[in-house]
């Protein structure tokens, strides 16, 4: 079984409804990582030095090749990041080996297999 990592930095308040609508497309677990903070195609805003962006959260997936395409566009439109600009990216690698993996493969064999 072949995986991707999927990484999604996501406006806080999207990020519960974001990883629902992830495990509802095939994810099986995620990492979040609090309070992330970037820089965009507009600087963010200051008032008096304090900055008045959003925070964001990073949200990792490990999830099955054939279900990421899939996990990623739910994530996309879940997170509105197409439709306003600044409210988060996601985007997907290949990951080359990984361990700890056991459970999801038994759970996602038979629905990879419906798939192929």
């Amino acid at each position: 079984m072949h995986f991707k990592l999927i990484i999604a930095l996501v406006e806080d308040s999207h990020t519960n409804a974001v990883l629902k609508a992830a495990r509802e497309a095939g994810a099986t677990g995620s990492t979040i990582i609090r309070q992330a903070s970037g820089d965009g195609l507009n600087q963010a805003k200051t008032f008096l030095g304090l900055s008045l962006e959003t925070q964001r959260d990073m949200v990792l997936f490990v999830v099955e090749k054939h279900l990421a395409r899939c996990i990623l566009e739910t994530i996309a439109k879940v997170g509105e990041f197409d439709t306003k600009p600044g409210t988060g990216i996601a985007f997907q690698m290949d990951v080359e080996d990984a361990v700890g993996v056991t459970h999801q493969i038994e759970r996602l064999t038979p629905v990879v297999e419906e798939k192929l």
